[in-house]
């Protein structure tokens, strides 16, 4: 691996900024979408191929960016991803049907998918153990911050501009990334170890038709077909097993699921977000289709969501030391699917601020729900395995949120041809949200395998 040079004071600043697009770009959407359908001749309810084509593409394409970045150096490899990034923004903007708009969507998520792994790789060549804690802390505070600005600024943008403009905004903010980079980044390489192509295409085909046969059920006929992904899905799945089994470099080796709180943690993380993944989705459909709520007040509303989010984290170690992983887990999750199924609940004429209490709950509670799951899932893992593991648990995050997008699209469409008598669009919404809650609620009982000990290792000092 070629030394890195001592790292410029505003290295951390790269990562900064290609976290704050990857996260304005995941939430500025969600508000457009009512106005982009209406842009495309679309209805808003078909638009959730826009948002999956993206985050599959994140999912599936992560394994692959460290390989390239040891190959052809970080610095190259970043410049890269930000101008496929900005290209694919670009063909968004430009782009005159849903279909053109999905293909622009990949071609995005093809450079999004490199856009904070290489830069906090970078980082963590470059400094020391006892350096990193403090750039990767200055690094990720736009990460928190980006879920607060995307629904406000997409919703702004729509309302006062086009939608084109949420997909423009990051032409100038990619041209600082790229700018950045040429100044302050090194381009370290590693060893160009062997890439394992073959797992690679067997993991991805598996997770790209298993998504897709839950995306495209929702569309008349497309029963036999979706019936055909899954089977396709699961055969190179379990394809991808044996090859893991007798690889000697698979992308995600087989030991990782003999660690209990490993595969509890995964399979929590998957099904737990599949309610939770799809409220933002559903909640800025509703306020602006079922609701006739205006672009920007339904970014007003969805706002407190994620700042609840933000001002929860001091909360978060004092309760995993107090209740320990196994109740948070328990409780928290069953709370979760309690207030997503609440949001049936207020009447089309509520007051705002009874939306902001309940997004706000949701919040705070999304925050607990998501620190616990991360720092558990990896608590048991050993030294080698860190890094196939947090590659996978990235993996596995992204494929729940597009599961869950397109299990909310296919909910909503069913009831909303299944409205029953005397009721509206708004009714299909809050049996939509009935439903996703449900679905949330009873994941929890997949938290009730773990030990009570569990997660000890990780808040014992503060017992102690």
């Amino acid at each position: 691996m070629t030394a890195p040079p001592a790292p410029s004071k505003y290295l951390p600043l790269l990562l900064a900024v290609a976290i704050f697009m990857q996260m304005l770009d995941t939430t500025i959407l969600n508000t457009a979408l009512p106005a982009m359908a209406a842009g495309l001749n679309e209805s808003p309810l078909n638009m959730q191929s826009a948002v999956i084509a993206y985050v599959l593409t994140l999912a599936l394409l992560i394994p692959l960016s460290g390989y390239l970045a040891d190959r052809f150096g970080t610095r190259n490899v970043f410049v890269a991803a930000l101008g496929l990034f900005m290209a694919g923004s670009l063909l968004c903007a430009a782009a005159p049907n849903l279909p053109m708009l999905v293909l622009a969507r990949v071609v995005q998520g093809l450079g999004g998918s490199m856009l904070a792994p290489v830069p906090r790789l970078t980082l963590m060549r470059a400094y020391s153990k006892a350096q990193l804690l403090n750039a990767i802390n200055y690094a990720v505070m736009p990460a928190l911050i980006g879920p607060i600005l995307g629904p406000l600024v997409g919703g702004y943008l729509v309302e006062y501009a086009s939608w084109h403009w949420i997909f423009l905004i990051n032409l100038p903010i990619g041209a600082l990334g790229i700018w950045l980079s040429l100044k302050v980044m090194p381009n370290i390489k590693g060893e160009k170890g062997r890439f394992d192509t073959v797992g690679f295409l067997l993991f991805a085909a598996a997770a790209c038709a298993l998504s897709l046969s839950v995306e495209i059920i929702t569309h008349p006929r497309a029963l036999p077909f979706s019936g055909l992904l899954s089977a396709f899905g699961a055969s190179a799945l379990w394809l991808y097993r044996i090859h893991a089994t007798h690889s000697k470099n698979p992308i995600y080796a087989d030991h990782l699921f003999q660690v209990r709180t490993f595969r509890i943690g995964l399979g929590g993380n998957l099904a737990s977000r599949l309610g939770i993944s799809s409220a933002p989705f559903l909640l800025a459909l509703m306020f602006q289709v079922a609701l006739g709520f205006s672009a920007g007040l339904s970014g007003w509303l969805l706002a407190p969501m994620a700042l609840a989010s933000l001002l929860a984290k001091p909360l978060i170690k004092p309760l995993m030391t107090r209740l320990g992983y196994r109740r948070v887990l328990i409780g928290n999750t069953r709370i979760l699917g309690l207030l997503i199924a609440t949001l049936a609940l207020p009447p089309a004429d509520a007051a705002w601020w009874v939306w902001v209490l309940l997004l706000s709950g949701i919040g705070l509670c999304n925050s607990i729900q998501f620190s616990a799951m991360n720092t558990l899932t990896i608590a048991d893992l050993r030294p080698h395995q860190t890094g196939s593991g947090n590659s996978l648990m990235a993996v596995n995050q992204q494929l729940a949120i597009a599961l869950g997008i397109a299990l909310g699209a296919l909910m909503l469409q069913w009831f909303s041809r299944n409205i029953p008598a005397g009721g509206n669009l708004h009714t299909a919404f809050r049996c939509t949200f009935a439903a996703t809650g449900a679905v949330t609620f009873v994941s929890g009982l997949i938290f009730a395998r773990l030990h009570r000990s569990d997660g000890r290792n990780l808040v014992g000092a503060e017992k102690g």
